[in-house]
């Protein structure tokens, strides 16, 4: 069995917590940060069963920059 080390980030959103894995795009969500996880695992494992792992996109280093966006 192969192994990947993933980035993810976990936010509150209104009353629920969303999880976003960075490498692959994929989200979920739960009522606590441990339940977002959870299925944010599970979704993952169901994606990579129908891709390789050379195909996930690697992330080396992430930065959190905040943008300032004015808009109409």
């Amino acid at each position: 069995m192969s192994k990947i080390g993933l980035k993810n980030a976990v936010w509150k959103e209104g009353r629920y917590y969303v999880s976003w894995n960075i490498n692959t795009g994929i989200s979920s969500f739960g009522d606590t940060k441990k339940e977002a996880l959870e299925s944010l695992r599970e979704a993952l494992g169901l994606y990579l069963e129908d891709i390789p792992l050379s195909k996930v996109n690697k992330v080396e280093r992430l930065d959190i920059i905040p943008l300032v966006f004015k808009h109409a």
